[in-house]
């Protein structure tokens, strides 16, 4: 592991108690419905394993003054991936501009942009003895470029001080602005993910401030961009059928999405959208052999996958499959650059 680092603390918000929390939808009517689907079933139940390690990232995390979507989010699989030292940053505060329905992260006025929280972010990564890590970052529709310019500071930061370090990024959709989605792409990342989270007649009620063609173009644009992996992601259990989710599988691979997570949803609190039906695992493995036919490079399919769950080791595997090397720009799991 890498030598330790301190770290002046940052003016991070703190995370409100769950209950005085403002997320989820907006609109009164989709809060508060009981759940559809029953008692949590077996196959859904973590095990808390609180290892040395989890502590040791923990910490280095509070002493950066930095923010985690596995707090924000009340990620499940903290506990594993923290203990094995993989964790996702969110940058740009941990306010967003939007209202999703599934999503616990607060919604408001988000606070400045911090000048330095590139270099906190690219320090603390150093750190860390990481082959592969994951940023993602709130919504930020007040700013012009939606956040692109932080982004791009981010991803640079990242690569002069860890070289040699895999970097995925789990990004907005930048209101569809195509130049804000390049500007991130010039930055070099090894992966560009954005995720479409459900199926196309959800959206109003899961993305009411998103739209499904928009997500689907930004992938587009990324796929054809061709210098990185391009990723996505759904949620299931809120209501759609096995067929709108095959459908928006052949979407997304239509638009040139080569990975994609599949995770069950889990309410984090009464205030959000219902679970409608806990899909059995196997369910899951049939998408992910549907999506194997499909030509996906790789599924990761499963009730407790998550966005960035175990983003190293699926690209470590394709990697292999391909015969590269795992992480830095130009590594052989991305999408050969064009002419080449």
């Amino acid at each position: 592991m890498g030598k330790k680092i301190s770290l002046p603390l940052a003016n991070r918000q703190p995370e409100a108690p769950q209950s005085e929390r403002n997320s989820g939808p907006a609109r009164p009517g989709l809060k508060f419905r009981p759940n559809e689907a029953g008692p949590r079933p077996r196959w859904i139940r973590t095990r808390l394993n609180m290892t040395p390690e989890y502590f040791e990232t923990q910490e280095l995390v509070k002493e950066a003054g930095l923010n985690t979507i596995c707090e924000s989010g009340q990620c499940p699989n903290i506990t594993e991936c923290w203990s094995r030292k993989s964790l996702t940053f969110m940058i740009l505060g941990n306010i967003c501009t939007r209202s999703c329905g599934f999503c616990d992260v607060m919604t408001g006025r988000p606070g400045r942009v911090d000048p330095d929280e590139p270099r906190r972010v690219a320090e603390t990564l150093a750190g860390l003895d990481l082959n592969y890590v994951v940023i993602t970052s709130v919504d930020r529709d007040d700013l012009d470029d939606g956040g692109a310019g932080a982004w791009a500071e981010t991803i640079r930061a990242i690569k002069q001080a860890c070289p040699d370090l895999g970097l995925e990024v789990l990004t907005p959709d930048f209101k569809g602005q195509l130049e804000d989605v390049d500007t991130v792409l010039d930055a070099e990342p090894d992966c560009f993910s954005h995720n479409i989270e459900t199926v196309e007649a959800l959206h109003r009620d899961v993305r009411p401030q998103a739209r499904y063609e928009r997500s689907l173009a930004v992938l587009e644009h990324a796929a054809k961009d061709g210098r990185a992996l391009v990723k996505s992601g759904m949620m299931l259990g809120l209501g759609e059928t096995n067929e709108e989710i095959l459908s928006a599988m052949r979407d997304l691979v239509d638009h040139g999405v080569e990975v994609l997570n599949l995770g069950q949803y889990l309410r984090p609190s009464e205030r959000h959208l219902p679970v409608r039906r806990w899909v059995h695992p196997e369910e899951f493995e049939m998408f992910k052999a549907e999506g194997e036919k499909m030509g996906y490079k790789h599924v990761e399919s499963g009730p407790l996958v998550r966005s960035s769950y175990r983003a190293d080791l699926q690209a470590e595997e394709i990697a292999n499959k391909s015969g590269g090397a795992l992480g830095g720009c130009g590594s052989s799991f991305a999408n050969p650059s064009p002419g080449q």
